[in-house]
C-alpha cells in the first residue's frame, strides 16, 4: 500500500513546481513566510487537486483578455512546453504562499523582472506590457477567483463568506507587490470587477488554440491522460457563466462527469500526497499538517 501511495505522490509532484526545484521550503526554521499557517491561503493553496483544476480554469479565464493572451502568445513557450509553464506558475504560487519570507520576496522580484521584458502589440493593434497594473490585476483576479471556486467545489463548500473575503485580502498582497493596482479584496468586489471586465473579453482563434493545447498536452501514462481530460471539463465547469459560454465543449453532461470524476479522485490524491509545499512549510515551523 505504501508503494502505491509513493507512486501516486511521485506522479502528482512531477506536475508541480517542486519538479523544477529552486525553492527551499525547509529554511529558515520558524519562518512563517508571508502569511503563516493560520492564513486562509494556506488552506486553499495546500490542496493539489483543487489547485490544479482551479489553475486550469484560471488560465482559460485569463486568456479571454486579448492583452493577457498576447503576452503569453508572443513570449511564452506554452506551445512546446505547456506543463513547464504550469509548473512555473505553480512554483510562484506555492513559493509566495509557503516558502520563507526571503524566498517569497526573491520570487516576486524575479517575476517583476520577467514582466519588465514582456511587451508588444496585440493582434487588435493595442500595445501591451506584462507590467501594466491593470493587466496584472486581471490576471490576479482570474487566478484567485478560480482557486477559491475550486476550493468551494472540491474541498470545503462551507467556507464562510468572511473567510472568503479574508482570502482575497491576503492574496491581494502578492498582487500589489507585483505592481497591480486597485485589486478587489472581497467576494463582492471580485464579482463587480468581473462584471465590469466582460466587455473586454474575447474568445478568438488564438484563445481556442491555447484551449486546444491545454486539452491535448502530453501526459506520462493512460491514467494521467484520463485525469487530465476530466480535469479540463471540471475547469470549464468552474468558469463564470459568461466565460464558460464563450468556449466550445462546455456541455452540462461533460462538465458534470468531470466534476464527479475529480470529486472521486481527490480523496485518493490527498491520501497519497504528504510532501508538497504545504507539508514542507508545516515542517519548517515544527507543526503537524492538518489532514
Amino acid at each position: 500500500m505504501n508503494e502505491l501511495r509513493q507512486r501516486i505522490e511521485r506522479e502528482v509532484l512531477s506536475h508541480t513546481g517542486l519538479a523544477i526545484g529552486g525553492v527551499d521550503y525547509a529554511q529558515p526554521p520558524g519562518d512563517p513566510g508571508l502569511f503563516g499557517p493560520d492564513s486562509v491561503c494556506w488552506r486553499i493553496h495546500g490542496d493539489f487537486t483543487s489547485m490544479l483544476v482551479g489553475g486550469l480554469s484560471a488560465l482559460m479565464l485569463q486568456m479571454l483578455h486579448p492583452l493577457a493572451l498576447a503576452g503569453v502568445w508572443d513570449h511564452s513557450s506554452f506551445r512546446q512546453d505547456m506543463l513547464g509553464r504550469l509548473r512555473r506558475t505553480g512554483q510562484f504560487i506555492a513559493g509566495t504562499t509557503f516558502a520563507g519570507q526571503d524566498e517569497a520576496a526573491r520570487l516576486i522580484r524575479r517575476v517583476r523582472e520577467i514582466h519588465g521584458r514582456v511587451s508588444g502589440v496585440a493582434a487588435d493593434g493595442r500595445a501591451y506590457a506584462a507590467s501594466d497594473p491593470q493587466l496584472l490585476t486581471w490576471v490576479h483576479v482570474a487566478e484567485v477567483r478560480s482557486f477559491l471556486a475550486a476550493h468551494l467545489m472540491y474541498l470545503n463548500k462551507d467556507l464562510s463568506l468572511e473567510l472568503q473575503d479574508r482570502y482575497y485580502r491576503e492574496t491581494a498582497r502578492v498582487a500589489t507587490s507585483l505592481g497591480a493596482q486597485e485589486v478587489p479584496a472581497s467576494s463582492r468586489e471580485v464579482d463587480v470587477y468581473l462584471e465590469a471586465m466582460r466587455a473586454e473579453l474575447r474568445c478568438d482563434a488564438r484563445t481556442l488554440e491555447v484551449f486546444r493545447i491545454l486539452q491535448h498536452a502530453p501526459t506520462t501514462n493512460a491514467a494521467v491522460r484520463v485525469f487530465s481530460v476530466q480535469a479540463m471539463q471540471a475547469a470549464i465547469d468552474l468558469l463564470p457563466d459568461f466565460a464558460r459560454d464563450l468556449y466550445p465543449e462546455a456541455g452540462m453532461a461533460r462538465r458534470l462527469m468531470g466534476r464527479a470524476f475529480i470529486k472521486g479522485s481527490a480523496p485518493l490524491i490527498r491520501w497519497a500526497v504528504r510532501d508538497n509545499a504545504y507539508f514542507r512549510a508545516h515542517k519548517r515551523l515544527g507543526l503537524v499538517p492538518p489532514r
